[in-house]
């Protein structure tokens, strides 16, 4: 994958987590923010927050949440990016949210 696939793939991977948040945002109770390519997840209680940003030198997309990081790699064969137990973005930003709000939360 070369910087211009990388780009293109990132930013509709981004924007398709940024719309699924908002509209999940209006069920539970967090708040989206996006800014300079980055998304921010922020929680009043308990408080937190979760950063989600490309990492283009090395075509990841990085997750900071619950004191831990997650390094997504993009997956050609489910045009994806996934971590390496195959959850894809979606799916690992619904399971730490749900465990932030400790309930279940698909995105």
């Amino acid at each position: 994958m070369d910087d211009q696939q990388f780009r293109t793939a990132c930013d509709g991977a981004m924007d398709t987590l940024r719309r699924a948040l908002e509209r999940t945002s209006e069920d539970f109770d967090f708040d989206v923010d996006s800014k300079e390519g980055a998304l921010a997840v922020e929680f009043d209680d308990p408080p937190a927050k979760f950063v989600v940003s490309p990492n283009s030198p090395v075509h990841q997309i990085w997750v900071s949440a619950r004191v831990k990081s997650f390094k997504l790699d993009w997956n050609p064969a489910s045009s994806a990016f996934e971590l390496p137990d195959g959850r894809s973005l979606l799916q690992l930003m619904g399971d730490v949210i749900g465990e932030q709000l400790g309930e279940t939360v698909d995105l």
